[in-house]
């Protein structure tokens, strides 16, 4: 007899890893351009209201997060383990990822003699949202989790209304950051007083949203059914576009109707990834990334503030990009080209350590 896919060892899904990888690729290209004062528009964040290419990149890492809990998470939940010995698994590994990003920006408050110390950021939200979603994967069913997504898009979305403008330093969230961490935000106006974090408590609610739909994704996946992502992806889009109309797309905020049009992006690639790696066979192009996904980017971190620190990054760029692409094509060319080179760097170490069956688990 053949068992339902629900009861098989966790499977691993090819796909999964490749989308995780080439997402934690774009990353690293689109933080480490050679300099900011040349970047390619696509390969920069929107500057309030609006979606470029670079403002996917974390949504799709969180939702791949919620896709990773479906498929490594929940059939453990549906053999039979132990709830309490998988919560607490789970936490750890969250609170190992929150204290890594607490130390990288530890590193960053010393190694760059910046101001102030920075709490927030990538990694604390990523360990935030794993946290929060795993432990809602082991106890509770799929009608609590839909429950749940929904009270954090409409609940955001009447906290934000209620606010009184999405305007940059006086919407909401900002108001919370200011509050709650003053000049320890990402951005702080001393003449103001006024506080902005993109990755701040409030906007919080918004990335648990997306988490929550890569989980209920990733249940497709697990059950057999991954031919309704594409149908999925293209109802988020279209209420993600909707939704804009009322409340727009933003990052910084992390609005609900950028939740929905990033997750349907996501979702969309997701199908896509599947179908050509998983049913199609095709190589697993950012594999080695996925599988060490969050080594790659904080090893990277650390290379970088390195760099920074002795000054190595501003003679690279001068010396060995700058110097030689610029007359040909251009800043932004030269700019682009030194965050490719960095990206195909740290593509070494993750070969190294794939090949040698090496997968560092934070």
């Amino acid at each position: 007899m053949t068992s339902s896919p629900s009861s098989q060892t966790p499977t691993r899904f090819a796909s999964v890893d490749a989308l995780r990888g080439i997402t934690v690729a774009a990353m690293l290209l689109v933080n480490n351009p050679g300099t900011w004062s040349h970047v390619y528009a696509p390969l920069e964040h929107a500057q309030w209201h609006g979606c470029t290419p670079t403002d996917l990149v974390f949504p799709f890492f969180l939702v791949i997060v919620g896709v990773s809990i479906a498929l490594g998470v929940v059939p453990r939940v549906e053999q039979g383990a132990d709830r309490a010995a998988l919560t607490r698994t789970v936490l750890v590994r969250a609170a190992r990822i929150v204290g890594l990003g607490l130390l990288l920006h530890l590193l960053a408050w010393w190694w760059l003699d910046l101001a102030h110390y920075r709490p927030l950021g990538v990694l604390q939200r990523i360990g935030v949202c794993f946290a929060a979603v795993g432990v809602l994967a082991i106890w509770s069913r799929a009608a609590t989790q839909w429950t749940c997504l929904l009270l954090l898009l409409f609940g955001y979305a009447a906290l934000l209304a209620a606010g009184g403008t999405l305007e940059p330093w006086h919407n909401l969230p900002s108001r919370v950051d200011t509050m709650l961490f003053g000049d320890m935000a990402y951005r702080y106006d001393a003449a103001t007083g006024l506080g902005h974090d993109p990755e701040g408590l409030l906007s919080t609610l918004g990335a648990l949203a997306s988490t929550l739909i890569g989980l209920r994704a990733g249940a497709l996946l697990r059950d057999g059914h991954p031919a309704r992502l594409l149908p999925a992806a293209i109802v988020l889009l279209v209420l993600g576009a909707l939704w804009s109309t009322w409340q727009p797309l933003n990052k910084n905020l992390w609005t609900p109707s950028y939740v929905l049009w990033t997750a349907g992006w996501a979702l969309a690639a997701l199908w896509l990834a599947h179908m050509l790696i998983d049913r199609m066979q095709w190589p697993p192009l950012g594999r080695r990334f996925g599988v060490n996904a969050i080594t790659a980017y904080a090893g990277s971190g650390v290379t970088v503030l390195a760099l920074l620190g002795t000054g190595g990054w501003g003679w690279l760029y001068s010396n060995v990009f700058d110097r030689w692409i610029t007359p040909l094509a251009g800043a932004e060319a030269a700019s682009l080209a030194m965050a490719i080179a960095f990206v195909a760097v740290w593509w070494l170490p993750v070969w190294w350590l794939d090949r040698r069956r090496i997968y560092l688990k934070i």
